[in-house]
């Protein structure tokens, strides 16, 4: 079948119009920040340098702490993604490929249920967690695992479908490789642009989830955010700004990370 790619030129207008979308909304925000004072027609960034002033700490104290409890957050759920659904997804893959499909159909599921539903289905279960962890921002990740199975589960299942995983792993072991030495050793540096993609998700997803966190009376990113526009309009766009660079900051990371390994495993 003969396939047709699309001319220089069109992929030109095209990543041109999806940049102008982008940049629109962020262009306004950065001038919405920079209004001027009242009794002056010129832009200032006075409201950016408050953000930061040792003086106005306490105002902003709970953007702080939400950032520390999401970002904690990501840590925990990146961490339920690799080692815990990863390591399920390779043995269903080797093992048990005849349940392929019902697990992707509970993997998927999450996607297709909205969040309030999810929080009314938690809350007797976080009820129980409270009374045995505490109740403290971290135990949402156990929420946040199940949130992001689907997009996870998309980004690592291309990488396993990508390379003969059966082959590989049969071959370690007929060199004498045990189950773990073949998981870390043979597999994961095989699926590295795929749990790249999955943890970047899994951060993105942590980054930006609210109702979960809203419902479950938790405070993270995004209800701190909502916490401080009412005090502050411009603090919350200018916070909102730096989680947005923040993320872009980190997807570049992670790219120049995969891109280091794969030079690394082809050369």
């Amino acid at each position: 079948m003969k396939t047709f790619a699309p001319s220089p030129l069109t992929r030109w207008v095209i990543g041109i119009v999806v940049g102008v979308v982008f940049a629109v909304p962020f262009a306004a925000t950065v001038l919405f920040t920079l209004a001027p004072l009242p009794g002056t027609d010129t832009l200032t960034p006075t409201r950016w340098l408050a953000v930061f002033d040792p003086a106005n700490a306490a105002k902003y104290a709970p953007i702080w702490t939400g950032l520390g409890n999401s970002l904690s957050l990501a840590a925990v759920t990146v961490a339920l993604v690799l080692f815990l659904f990863t390591p399920t997804m390779v043995l269903v893959a080797l093992k048990f490929p005849q349940l392929r499909r019902g697990f992707e159909f509970l993997a998927l599921l999450p996607i297709s249920i909205p969040a309030i539903v999810l929080v009314v289905g938690l809350a007797p279960i976080y009820l129980q967690i409270g009374r045995t962890l505490g109740t403290g921002a971290w135990t949402l990740a156990f929420a946040y695992g199940v949130l992001v199975l689907p997009f996870t589960y998309r980004s690592i299942q291309a990488s396993i479908d990508a390379i003969d995983i059966k082959t590989l792993s049969e071959a370690a072991r007929t060199l004498g490789a045990g189950w773990f030495a073949v998981l870390v050793r043979v597999i994961v540096p095989n699926l590295r642009q795929g749990l790249l993609a999955a943890s970047l998700i899994s951060v993105a997803v942590v980054l930006g989830e609210f109702t979960i966190a809203s419902l479950l009376n938790r405070q993270v990113l995004q209800t701190a955010l909502v916490l401080i526009n009412r005090q502050d309009a411009w603090a919350a766009a200018i916070f909102t700004l730096l989680a947005l660079a923040f993320a872009f900051v980190l997807l570049l990371i992670i790219g120049r990370a995969g891109r280091l390994g794969a030079g690394r495993k082809n050369s």
